[in-house]
């Protein structure tokens, strides 16, 4: 009983990492004959998972929204809560879960039965959020650029531009990015030929999901790093160039790629290319790197350090 418990939860967990399997390969995943997969499909279709099933060459598995929520794992109110609070942190309302919390959505709202979809929707609709940021995302654009990229399917969605223009797009999304202000899209565009980042906030897709793609190498084989490229100009109100009076490698490593690019310039000392929409958190920022630096650009940064360190210097008596 043990041992068929351990093969269903692990069959779960395969079916939840892909789109579409076939029976062999569960089958070698598992170590077992494709009639003990067939068995173990029923038992948890019994358990309240929708597994559909398809029969031919092309024949296989693949796991949908369920007519009833699965038990052991959650109840009603628990799924809806869970649903709720992920939609808000994957909003970016909590500092560092955005991307964690995207993933944990896609995968509960694939299996959340619809009659909970009404009391998610409501309680979303009726609840604000105080909190600052950059331009807000549909939970379900979100999701749906997500699903996409994780079963590498084509995504189609009309396009806004800077000036307001519409555009329709058909592209193979490859990564989610979050900057901390806004979520970007990086995707294949197949009309260009070429890799484009696109806002999320600008995007509504469009049915249905495309045909199946193999996935491409990003550029430089960083998609994070890639994003940041193009889009820190937008991201930060203020654009800053540092000279970092210490080794390339000293200062990379209390960096982050989100919070800026470091710039070799020789053996003891390196460029720190950075941004802000407050000059008073980067300086606080510079000072945590406990290294000597001078302001390139811009120029108001180097007045904000002038009065705080005239501040600091009055408090210190």
């Amino acid at each position: 009983m043990l041992e068929t418990s351990a093969r269903l939860l692990r069959l779960l967990s395969l079916l939840q990492q892909r789109r579409d399997w076939s029976g062999a390969e569960l089958a070698g995943r598992l170590r077992v004959t494709t009639r003990t997969v067939r068995n173990d499909v029923d038992r948890l279709r019994q358990l309240g998972y929708q597994v559909e099933s398809t029969t031919g060459p092309a024949g296989g598995y693949r796991l949908g929204a369920g007519a009833a929520l699965p038990p052991l794992l959650l109840d009603d109110d628990e799924a809806v809560a869970i649903a709720v609070g992920l939609r808000a942190a994957a909003a970016g309302t909590v500092t560092g879960m955005e991307d964690v919390s995207l993933r944990a959505l896609t995968k509960l709202e694939r299996t959340l039965p619809a009659r909970l979809r009404p009391r998610v929707d409501a309680l979303r609709g009726t609840t604000v959020s105080a909190a600052g940021g950059g331009p807000t995302v549909d939970a379900d654009t979100l999701t749906t650029i997500a699903a996409a990229a994780h079963d590498h399917e084509r995504l189609r969605f009309r396009y806004v531009g800077h000036g307001g223009q519409s555009t329709e797009r058909d592209v193979e999304p490859h990564t989610l990015v979050y900057t901390g202000r806004r979520w970007y899209l990086l995707a294949w565009d197949t009309d260009r030929r070429d890799w484009r980042t696109f806002r999320a906030d600008r995007v509504r897709p469009l049915p249905p999901a495309g045909p199946r793609f193999v996935p491409r190498e990003p550029p430089g084989g960083d998609a994070a790093a890639h994003v940041l490229r193009g889009v820190r100009s937008e991201v930060w109100t203020y654009r800053a160039r540092i000279r970092m009076h210490a080794p390339a490698a000293v200062v990379a490593e209390r960096s982050t790629t989100t919070s800026g690019q470091v710039v070799p310039l020789d053996d003891g000392t390196c460029e720190l290319v950075t941004g802000t929409d407050s000059l008073t958190d980067l300086a606080t920022y510079l000072a945590k790197f406990e290294v000597p630096f001078t302001v390139l650009e811009p120029p108001a940064l180097r007045e904000t350090l002038r009065e705080l360190a005239a501040r600091y210097l009055a408090a210190a008596g």
